[in-house]
């Protein structure tokens, strides 16, 4: 299974929803900006994207020392519909500075010196420390995911109906006695985790380990047609 610092790394990177928390005079306003873009830098610091009138930029450009200190909340929510949609949620905490240099009009790049991270999501829940966090590498498929994810829903719906007869006896004869949704929830680099519902309030996930992990693309192509085969035949 993925790290937590692997997991908390791929939600950084992912387009998921995120917003920058400040405590004090200038982070308390209600109305939080999104972040716009965030990327990591080597040393596992964050660098966001806000507007130059949100709270956070006032409060790092008003700071003195080693700046305010601040928590980007990220919300995963799974790219398609499904009961229960909020995958997961990771904060990571640190000092907040302004980084020299304009990146945009009315748009200002702050550099937040990554201090405990936290990740709570299907996997369950854990701390990440500064130097997991630093050393740990998003899952290749974060870019990618919620489009396949889109894809899988839409065109292969009978091939992830399909997937119940590999749940084991119990699970399949479950499934072919109520014909449950299948939705796919999460893909990455070693395997697809769907949820079956009977209904909104019958609901599990299962999950499907490739037999060994996925790099890029091509090589998620091959183990997913390896999957379908399998639950086929």
């Amino acid at each position: 299974m993925p790290s937590a610092a692997e997991r908390t790394r791929t939600l950084v990177h992912s387009t998921c929803s995120a917003v920058l928390l400040v405590p004090g005079p200038y982070g308390a306003d209600p109305g939080q900006p999104m972040v716009s873009t965030r990327s990591v830098g080597p040393d596992g610091d964050l660098f966001l994207e806000l507007p130059v009138d949100s709270p956070a930029v006032r409060a790092a450009t008003h700071a003195e020392g080693d700046g305010p200190s601040a928590v980007l909340e990220i919300t995963d929510v799974a790219p398609v519909s499904l009961p229960h949609r909020i995958r997961g949620r990771a904060r990571v905490s640190g000092r907040l500075t302004a980084v020299p240099g304009v990146p945009g009009p009315g748009r200002m790049t702050l550099r937040l010196a990554t201090g405990e991270a936290y990740v709570d999501d299907l996997w369950g829940a854990e701390a990440v420390g500064p130097e997991e966090f630093r050393d740990a590498a998003p899952d290749p498929l974060v870019g990618h995911e919620a489009e396949l994810l889109q894809h899988l829903h839409a065109a292969h719906g009978e091939q992830l109906g399909a997937l119940c007869g590999l749940l084991g006896e119990r699970s399949a004869r479950r499934c072919a006695t109520h014909r449950p949704s299948v939705v796919p929830l999460a893909l990455d680099r070693y395997g697809l985790r769907v949820r079956v519902c009977e209904d909104r309030r019958r609901c599990f996930d299962a999950r499907f380990e490739f037999p060994e992990p996925v790099r890029d693309i091509s090589e998620l192509r091959h183990a997913m047609h390896r999957l379908f085969e399998a639950a086929a035949n």
